[in-house]
């Protein structure tokens, strides 16, 4: 019996003592993988054994099950930053994450660009990133043009198209410049010069409009809507009078703005100066240049956000102050 009881003892410790080695030399001593410099792109929100899946699949690690319990030994399961990796071959697990946690084998990370962003906040947002300095993207971006549909812009504010980019880290402004604009063109409509003929602008003043109506608009649905009141206006030479052109040309932003406000001396003031503004006041996403090339068919001059998210719009002066009245008192 207590023979017996030694053997199942010896058996235990030697198959435990096995298991360690085996797990050792899985996370510690085996570098057969990578076979050669493998990328890798984390997604965000991927879960750590999303990654160790992905890095198993891909052939960075050998064991997904082993690389996950030591992570999960080290506490190290959360801390993994989404973006691209490049890893070196014959690395093992063990150095696989630490390369992992302490962002040495990452080469590139997401980047999100809101719509509506300035070329200004795309830069503060790059920079808040570690991906560059924002002085140097916006120095870049207001000093580099573009040739759209023939007519060269002044720069680039209004084509650097709001997405989610994954961004080498090395990048230097102009490439990283050259990739949203690039996605820009991509996202512009097909029928774009046409529509914008038929409209009597040149693409760029559409894309303007677009500018105009990403800042202006709340809801989607409303979008084409204030497109075609800027149209029209300008179809009759009233003043824009739209405050985001003013808010733009301020040195800092202001959520109301003053009657003082309103009488800045600025090019951007389409209060008192007729026509657009002479560049696009952000960048507009798909939804705002959709509107701004098909704009709603509609004789309304004016609107005036009513809350909830919705802009109520009035043929003429005497129902828009009615709709004034009831929307801000």
């Amino acid at each position: 019996m207590l023979r017996a009881l030694v053997r199942g003892v010896t058996v235990i410790v030697l198959g435990c003592a096995i298991a360690v080695a085996a797990f050792a030399y899985l996370v510690y001593g085996d570098r057969s993988h990578p076979a050669q410099r493998t990328n890798v792109i984390v997604r965000r929100g991927s879960t750590f054994d999303d990654i160790a899946r992905k890095l198993a699949e891909s052939g960075v690690i050998g064991n997904a099950f082993a690389f996950r319990a030591l992570a999960r030994l080290r506490h190290a399961d959360v801390d993994v930053r989404a973006g691209a990796y490049a890893f070196a071959p014959h690395q093992s697990a063990d150095a696989v994450l630490r390369a992992l946690q302490s962002g040495g084998a990452q080469v590139a990370a997401w980047l999100t660009i809101p719509e509506g962003f300035t070329a200004a906040q795309i830069g503060a947002r790059l920079q808040a990133e570690g991906l560059g300095s924002a002085e140097a993207f916006d120095r870049l971006a207001m000093h580099t043009s573009l040739v759209v549909d023939g007519a060269r812009t002044a720069n680039l504010e209004g084509f650097l198209f709001p997405s989610t980019y994954l961004i080498p880290l090395d990048a230097s402004p102009a490439q990283v410049a050259r990739e949203l604009t690039d996605q820009f063109f991509k996202e512009l409509p097909p029928d774009a010069k046409a529509r914008a003929a038929a409209l009597h602008v040149t693409v760029p003043q559409a894309v303007t409009v677009a500018s105009l109506v990403e800042r202006e608009a709340k809801a989607d649905i409303d979008r084409p809507m204030i497109a075609a009141v800027i149209y029209n206006r300008l179809r009759l030479g009233m003043p824009l009078q739209v405050d985001a052109t003013i808010e733009y040309a301020l040195p800092e932003h202001k959520t109301e703005l003053s009657f003082a406000d309103l009488k800045i001396d600025s090019p951007y003031n389409t209060y008192l100066h007729l026509g657009l503004p002479p560049t696009p006041i952000a960048n507009p996403g798909e939804p705002s240049l959709e509107a701004a090339f098909h704009p709603a068919e509609t004789k309304a001059l004016y609107y005036v956000y009513c809350g909830n998210g919705r802009h109520v719009f009035a043929d003429t002066l005497a129902q828009h102050q009615r709709n004034v009245a009831r929307c801000l008192h």
